[in-house]
């Protein structure tokens, strides 16, 4: 018998191989493009289009964008930009076709690879609208130029459905050049998580844009039933303003906000920095890169950081705030309540790390260090009152420090953080292997021993947890580490806590939060997510966190049990089953559920859903983190009211 008959994958050849054409690769596999199927990968179509009109205002022709959540389930995005060029594209095998329809229907077309349209852009890679097209069941282009509209149509996943003509002349009022795209996400693409927008998402990514891009008008309407709302965001103070909203959950140190800005002609490098100090305990250093969020830094934050502490360390002993005994203060001493704004534009960011968000622009650190060196150090001399509290702040920082290196030593002896020595509570796994390892962080004895029932031994640990831990956004991490549970927690995961903590030592590649699916449990979740930002940032950065999703009710079909997420999931299974008449049980806790229950509907990786916690938006996250955990009554009341409408899930 043949090789090909025993084991037909071996017959391999030229009829096996399979050319995609267009847009088909995006179809085929959308995640390469827009990073996942579900919601932010549904939003992600959005920032596509957005960016492109962004990126027309950093160009400096364009003062407006509008974002419009349309009542049929589309969303329109118009700028008054100068228009996609509709001109015949000259050769190639593209040759004749408009220009736009070039730009919608080609992978890596646009005019942002060494052209003189674009110096300075966010989109690079030429797939942003084509993209938006292929995973869409409709994109109607409007475009506004020399004076006429031409209008183009398209369907099916990215199909010309109407060649680009002139409709007219442009109105007489409005906008003379610029364009418009409308689109509708493709239902199959987004089955998952559905097409329906979260206006809250965007609106928060859109006044970053705003904030960025000082003066620029950014515009949203959202026209759905029972959803509808319109918001202009426009900044003068650009940065400034930015900061000023970061903090103001917060206790600023003082009221003035530090600002300077910088451009290196010759190399293209612009800088634009602000920085403001409250009386919190947390780091805010955010960093952007021709617009894009660097939620992992490079080398315009490094080059910050770098001067930031030689210009307070040469600042204090100039004025005698040191004594002559202290050593120099720490970087992180420095930057203890710092919220501070780096952003930067260059004309080819090279972007590295994990999720390609890390500039790696390397002349743009010594660019940043200079000048920070020159324009942070005039400031501080310019504000002596501004820059002494600083200095004390970052004093007493110091102090806590040293407090919480010998608390953290504490915690070494007695659990034995650096060796061998876990939590007793702790129920590890037998797996030593990291990226299939779980941590199911549970609250309760009770509901700890049944999760210890319902898991797999092999590579599913549980670690109760009793009530609620500290708040750590209100606490210094001396006064963290005296808190037994959080012991526990940084004793379970491994890889330290704080400024020294190291993600390739986690012993777990999923934390998983496993809490009641009420209010208490909510409480609980937020407790840890916020000790996970604040303390262990890195596990939430590289996508370890989870949050598991216990059902909140249960009924019978037929002698079956059948269990639903929420109330969402219930009106879809009565939507189904109009004629159900089995009562439905609200399980008010993990402990109403036997073992096999919590096993089959929460803790088996093949029946289970779980929730990924992300940071997209590094700045969104920690404004988010401090309204919601800091001691801002007000805000927090204001933050819920505004969005309570958009809750789907407990996400950052």
């Amino acid at each position: 018998m043949s090789a090909s008959k025993k084991n037909p994958s071996a017959d391999y050849g030229a009829k096996d191989i399979q050319v995609l054409e267009g847009l088909d690769p995006v179809r085929k596999r959308p995640g390469m493009y827009i990073g996942s199927t579900g919601l932010a990968g549904l939003h992600h179509l959005i920032w596509e289009v957005v960016d492109n009109a962004v990126d027309e205002a950093m160009a400096g022709f364009c003062d407006r964008v509008g974002i419009t959540l349309l009542a049929d389930g589309g969303c329109r995005v118009d700028d008054n930009g100068r228009g996609i060029p509709v001109d015949p594209y000259p050769s190639g095998p593209h040759k004749g076709k408009s220009a736009a329809e070039v730009v919608l229907t080609v992978l890596h077309a646009g005019g942002k690879f060494g052209g003189e349209g674009y110096k300075v852009s966010g989109g690079l890679h030429g797939v942003g609208v084509s993209v938006v097209n292929a995973l869409s069941t409709k994109v109607l282009l409007e475009i506004d130029r020399g004076g006429d509209r031409f209008t183009m149509e398209f369907g099916d996943g990215g199909k010309l459905k109407q060649k680009l003509v002139k409709e007219g002349k442009s109105p007489a009022k409005g906008r003379k050049t610029g364009t418009s795209v409308t689109f509708y996400p493709d239902p199959t693409i987004f089955a998952s998580e559905g097409v329906e927008f979260v206006s809250r998402t965007v609106l928060e990514r859109l006044q970053t844009m705003a904030f960025l891009n000082k003066n620029l008008e950014v515009v949203f309407e959202d026209q759905r039933e029972g959803k509808e709302k319109t918001e202009t965001f426009q900044y003068k103070g650009g940065i400034v303003d930015f900061v000023k909203h970061l903090n103001q959950s917060k206790e600023s140190l003082f009221n003035k906000v530090a600002s300077f800005e910088d451009e290196d002609e010759e190399e293209g490098m612009q800088l634009d920095i602000a920085i403001q100090w409250n009386m919190g305990y947390y780091e805010g250093i955010h960093g952007y890169a021709n617009g894009i969020s660097t939620t992992e830094g490079g080398m315009h934050v490094e080059g910050f950081k770098t001067a930031l502490t030689s210009v307070m360390n040469k600042y204090a002993r100039e004025k005698n705030l040191l004594k002559e005994k202290d050593d120099n203060l720490l970087g992180e001493d420095i930057r203890e309540g710092i919220t501070a704004i780096v952003a930067v534009k260059l004309r080819e960011p090279q972007f590295e790390g994990q999720t390609k968000a890390k500039l790696g622009n390397v002349p743009m650190r010594s660019f940043v260090q200079k000048s920070t060196n020159k324009y942070l150090a005039e400031w501080f001399e310019e504000n002596p009152t501004e820059a002494n509290k600083v200095v004390k702040k970052a004093v007493a920082a110091a102090q806590a420090r040293l407090a919480a290196k010998n608390a953290r030593n504490a915690v070494r002896r007695k659990t034995a953080l650096s060796g061998a020595g876990m939590p007793d509570k702790l129920k590890d796994c037998g797996s030593s292997k990291p990226e299939e390892s779980e941590l199911f962080i549970v609250e309760g004895d009770s509901a700890g021993g049944t999760a210890v029932d319902a898991r797999d031994p092999r590579t599913q640990a549980i670690l109760p947890i009793r009530g609620k831990i500290l708040n750590v956004e209100r606490a210094r991490l001396d006064k963290m580490l005296k808190n037994n549970e959080i012991q526990a927690l940084i004793t379970a995961i491994g890889g330290g806590v704080g400024e020294e903590f190291d993600v390739s030592k986690a012993r777990y590649h999923k934390i998983i939060a496993l809490a009641d699916a009420d209010v208490d449990g909510s409480h609980i979740r937020t407790l840890l997510l916020t000790f996970f930002y604040r303390q262990m940032k890195p596990m939430v950065e590289a996508g370890y966190i989870y949050i598991a999703q216990p059902p909140l009710f249960s009924t019978e079909v037929g002698k079956e049990k059948v269990y639903l997420k929420d109330d969402a999931a219930k009106t879809a299974f009565l939507a189904e089953r109009p004629n159900h008449k089995k009562e439905f049980q609200r399980l008010k806790g993990l402990g109403e559920m036997d073992w096999e229950e919590l096993k089959s509907t929460t803790m088996d990786s093949m029946t289970r859903t779980l929730l990924q916690v992300t940071v997209e938006e590094a700045a969104i996250a920690d404004d988010v983190v401090s309204v919601l955990m800091g001691d801002d009554v007000e805000s927090r009341k204001k933050f819920i009211t505004t969005n309570a409408r958009d809750v789907r899930n407990l996400d950052f």
